[in-house]
């Protein structure tokens, strides 16, 4: 596994991690769950484009 991959995919995990965490306040911001999100999303789709820009490459 690369460097590159090992840190988004640990990026990924810390995001899951503090949704979590925010989601099980009373009184979340509802402004701060939805910007983890998007974070998280973007970084899931670099993850998808980053796999498959490395199974190309051995094909």
């Amino acid at each position: 596994m690369s460097d590159r991959l090992f840190r988004l995919m640990e990026r990924h995990q810390q995001l899951d991690d503090a949704l979590h965490r925010l989601q099980t306040l009373r009184w979340a911001d509802p402004l701060e769950i939805a910007r983890l999100k998007k974070l998280k999303l973007a970084i899931k789709d670099r993850l998808a484009r980053f796999t498959m820009q490395s199974t190309r490459v051995r094909a």
